[in-house]
């Protein structure tokens, strides 16, 4: 049984673990909001390119199509960009994409296909590269910039442009944690290439009007669907990082209260203990007058 000089040690520890708990609760509660803000400010703007390229793809067929938004007509070759975060003590944040992009991946393994896979943060690279070590091609780390923003997003879009381009990627996929809540991070799989109009997108209301484009609707798209593999990685990254925010505010929170049940606990055992030793050296003491 521990002495009591060992519970006290005891004690004093779970009270530093649960300062710093505290601490980081508070941390991630005040860059919450910001982030928050950014990936809600992200959406309607992601959801117009798409509105843009829903309408422009309606006037586009055949062979004219660009390569982007048509595919390569094959599903043998498939890239999975999967973005989490560079740190941990968020819960199951990075875990739970970890683990959706883990089952599409075995999936495709089984089927047969060529897999690739891009990590966009460190945890992502830590978590997939034990098991499929030789798919993984590039490792993009968050920490390497200050906020997260264009610079960050673009090295990711342009890898997966120059592997599209050399014919290394049939299907591009693109893995992330879309912020619900305070409490709830969503895993979400997004198709990136062939180029796939999200459903929620509304459409253009054209009045009736039919419009001549100029330069072609094939030249625009050409332009335009390099920008929105961008945009829709620059949109992930916002989620993931109100997402992470959000998972470390609630799993820091938990840890404190834990910290807390632990302390009480603890500190009723050292109590009990102490009133034991007491006792027994009253009881020695009197034995000893009495014996005299």
């Amino acid at each position: 049984m521990a002495s009591l000089k060992e519970m006290r040690n005891r004690i004093g520890s779970v009270k530093s673990t649960q300062k710093i708990t505290k601490a980081l609760n508070m941390v991630a509660a005040a860059k919450l909001k910001r982030a928050q803000d950014q990936a809600e400010s992200a959406r309607p703007y992601a959801r117009k390119m798409a509105a843009v390229i829903a309408n422009l793809a309606a006037g586009v067929s055949g062979d004219g199509a660009p390569k982007l938004l048509a595919g390569t007509g094959r599903d043998h070759k498939h890239l999975i960009v999967v973005a989490t975060g560079d740190k941990g003590l968020a819960g199951g944040f990075n875990t739970n994409v970890i683990r959706a992009a883990r089952e599409r991946i075995n999936a495709l393994i089984a089927e047969g296909k060529d897999v690739r896979i891009v990590a966009v943060g460190r945890k992502v690279r830590d978590g997939l590269s034990r098991l499929y070590g030789d798919r993984l091609i590039r490792t993009f780390e968050m920490s390497e910039h200050k906020t997260v923003g264009l610079p960050a997003a673009e090295p990711v879009a342009q890898l997966i442009a120059e592997e599209f381009e050399a014919g290394n990627a049939d299907v591009v996929t693109l893995f992330y944690s879309r912020f619900q809540s305070v409490i709830a991070q969503v895993p979400t799989a997004k198709q990136l290439i062939p180029a796939v109009v999200d459903g929620d997108a509304p459409p253009i209301d054209l009045n009736g009007a039919v419009y001549e484009y100029e330069p072609s609707e094939e030249e625009i798209l050409d332009t335009l669907l390099p920008r929105n593999v961008t945009t829709q990685i620059l949109a992930a990254m916002y989620e993931n990082q109100a997402s992470f925010f959000g998972a470390q505010m609630g799993a820091m929170d938990n840890a404190t209260r834990n910290a807390g049940d632990l302390i009480q606990s603890l500190t009723l055992q050292y109590n009990r203990k102490r009133q034991a030793q007491i006792t027994t050296e009253l009881i020695e003491i009197i034995a000893g007058a009495e014996a005299l």
